[in-house]
């Protein structure tokens, strides 16, 4: 006979994990981090103006350390992860949410633009994973969340070069799972639809200036894919990422979770 579970607080690992949070100042990454606080995570928030990372580590300064990188330079990495684990310890937690989102029609995207959707998007998770797993695989446990986007799992017109990276996030997501399976390591994606963030709002304010439509015609544009009709909250997307991070998430690996109000199915 299975035995029965025993209860969450007999079970859950220990409170004083480090986790690492990537463009971790504001909007998702933000919210993500409050929510691993909220769990007793220790947590270091990495952006690549430490002004604005350490404006947010000073709300909780015993538990949260800010460090700055750009996040596809290999070097300003390792140096940001030496720096948060002289802090904290160990990284046992990675969270790759930082990106940047840019529209062009397809043939007015240049080699320029391309490159820069892969580099934050796509090339610095895969190094931002490269400087942790070593940790993580010395210790026999690890979770890594990538912050994705329905862009990874659908297509959208005039973000070709965003989607592409995207989709590249949630292929190097499965594939690491599977690298990674029998070694105590998850390896999810997380895909939020659009969210009231500060990249949406500024996407809704380049559409005003191009287009001339109110913002509130641009904003019923961007929700109409979203069967609840609304943009998605922040604290949603890091909500799902703090249970990705639990000991009872450990079955769940390689998948691509869609927050997106029905949107993707």
């Amino acid at each position: 006979m299975t035995p029965m579970p025993a209860p969450l607080s007999q079970t859950a690992g220990p409170v004083t994990r480090h986790a690492l949070v990537t463009g971790g100042g504001r909007g998702i990454g933000a919210a993500v981090a409050h929510a691993l606080l909220e769990r007793g995570y220790r947590v270091t928030v990495l952006g690549r103006r430490l002004d604005v990372v350490q404006a947010f580590a000073a709300q909780t300064p015993d538990r949260l350390h800010a460090v700055a990188a750009d996040v596809a330079d290999a070097q300003m990495v390792a140096q940001a992860c030496a720096d948060a684990q002289a802090r904290f310890g160990p990284i046992e937690v990675l969270v790759n949410n930082a990106g940047q989102a840019e529209s062009a029609p397809f043939l007015k995207t240049d080699a320029a633009l391309w490159r820069r959707m892969i580099d934050v998007n796509l090339t610095g998770t895969m190094i931002c994973t490269q400087a942790v797993l070593p940790n993580m695989l010395a210790a026999g446990w690890g979770r890594i969340i990538n912050i994705a986007s329905t862009a990874g799992q659908v297509g959208y017109a005039y973000v070709s070069a965003y989607c592409a990276a995207k989709h590249g996030v949630v292929g190097l997501t499965r594939a690491l799972a599977l690298e990674l399976a029998t070694k105590g390591i998850t390896v999810n994606a997380v895909c939020p639809g659009y969210t009231d963030t500060d990249i949406v709002r500024a996407g809704i304010e380049r559409v005003v200036a191009r287009t001339g439509r109110t913002a509130e015609a641009t904003l019923a544009e961007f929700v109409k894919s979203n069967p609840q009709g609304r943009l998605i909250e922040p604290n949603e997307v890091a909500h799902a990422v703090a249970w990705l991070c639990d000991d009872h998430a450990g079955a769940v690996t390689g998948q691509s979770i869609s927050i997106s109000g029905g949107e993707v199915m």
